[in-house]
């Protein structure tokens, strides 16, 4: 069988890779904490689980319409103008099969073979797969922590070139938990929006932001209604296999992404859809809340403890629930790392090469959506692993 040039060309996700290791480790009775994947390990909220449960009696679920139920899309616009900030019409807001799906449709809506995305080093792999996918060059451009792994307005200005048609960011960012401020996020987009360009701003992670200098965290829907802003319900109501995300797309978009919806998956799950009516409820707004202040805790926990350790995290996160770790002190390279953490620390960890070219062989990305109890484990026995090599 001979496949095509566009899947030959896709390298592994390696997190997941290291996920398939782990399992086979712990197929032979050895205990693995697993910080390789991001997974909040709360689960789904018990009023969506309740719903799902009250649903599942034989009545039919039957497909909804490709953009989500009128009454979703209407809550998670309320649920944008009340946490985020940001007044959208719920129109504007296509309910999708997982954020993933919502950058798929975004794609598949603006990129043309040959078109240059322009997109930082590191981030979230999948992202680059999707526009490549269809035909877009990405262009990975290097970002430091002295820019806490995040491109600017600047630098995207002097990046761009004849054939750029967009650029792709993340805020709070996969893999390294940091955010790009506000105000230059603004900034950014006004630079690409003056070029005639789209920008897509994942904000998935949004929800687990800190607050900053002027309160909780805004979405850049509110000041920019040409971005298409994709959110989630994996990370901040922790239903990542329920599959449920969403955009928020211009207004002239609406119809390009509901024919592309029809055609490429019909319609998000219908269960889910009706059960995530759950998540905008006063009893799971709080739960989702006392979460995050439980990640809080977590992050300082792993910070803590690698700073004593020994290892060292260059740029503090603010926000989702990964941690970017040096290890070059350790004359390891990541891959080195994390195989040599897996097999002898038994602790699961994920190699830069999965997030971009640039500190590739140097950083790991250590992923906190783990009990206490775990994460403690865990820089326990790399402490130990440490002092062994």
């Amino acid at each position: 069988m001979k496949f095509s040039r566009r899947a030959e060309a896709v390298t592994p996700f390696y997190a997941m890779e290291f996920g398939k290791h782990a399992a086979a480790l712990e197929a032979t009775g050895v205990h693995v904490v697993k910080l390789n994947i991001g997974e909040p390990d709360f689960g789904a909220p018990p009023a969506f689980l309740r719903e799902v449960r009250r649903i599942s009696d034989g009545r039919p679920l039957a497909y909804t319409g490709a953009l989500g139920l009128d009454e979703l899309r209407a809550a998670i616009a309320q649920f944008t103008a009340e946490k985020f900030g940001a007044q959208v019409a719920p129109e504007r807001v296509v309910v999708t099969t997982g954020a993933s799906a919502a950058l798929l449709l975004s794609c598949a809506a603006l990129i043309d073979p040959g078109d240059e995305i322009l997109v930082a080093d590191p981030s979230y792999p999948c992202n680059r797969r999707f526009a490549e996918s269809f035909g877009g060059r990405v262009r990975l451009l290097q970002t430091t922590p002295e820019s806490r792994f995040q491109l600017d307005a600047s630098t995207v200005a002097a990046e761009w070139g004849p054939d750029t048609r967009g650029v792709m960011v993340a805020t709070p960012s996969n893999p390294t938990g940091t955010s790009i401020p506000y105000d230059e996020l603004t900034r950014l987009c006004s630079t690409v929006a003056d070029r005639d360009g789209w920008r897509i701003v994942d904000e998935i992670y949004l929800g687990l932001a800190d607050d900053g200098p002027d309160g909780p965290p805004h979405s850049i829907a509110a000041d920019d209604p040409g971005a298409i802003v994709t959110g989630s319900f994996s990370k901040y109501f922790g239903m990542t296999g329920w599959r449920l995300g969403w955009a928020i797309v211009p207004e002239e978009m609406i119809p390009v992404a509901e024919r592309l919806a029809q055609n490429y998956y019909i319609c998000p799950p219908t269960p889910s859809q009706i059960a995530a009516l759950t998540c905008f409820e006063p009893e799971t707004l709080a739960l989702a809340e006392d979460r995050r202040a439980q990640f809080r805790a977590r992050r300082q926990l792993v910070l803590d403890g690698l700073e004593r350790i020994g290892l060292d995290v260059p740029v503090r996160p603010d926000g989702a629930f990964y941690v970017y770790v040096d290890v070059s002190e350790t004359g390891l390279t990541s891959s080195e790392f994390c195989e040599t953490a897996l097999q002898r620390a038994h602790v699961a960890l994920t190699p830069g090469k999965d997030f971009g070219d640039a500190g590739a062989d140097q950083f790991v990305r250590l992923s906190y959506a783990a009990s206490e109890e775990d994460l403690s484990l865990a820089i326990d026995r790399l402490g130990d692993l440490l002092n062994r090599i």
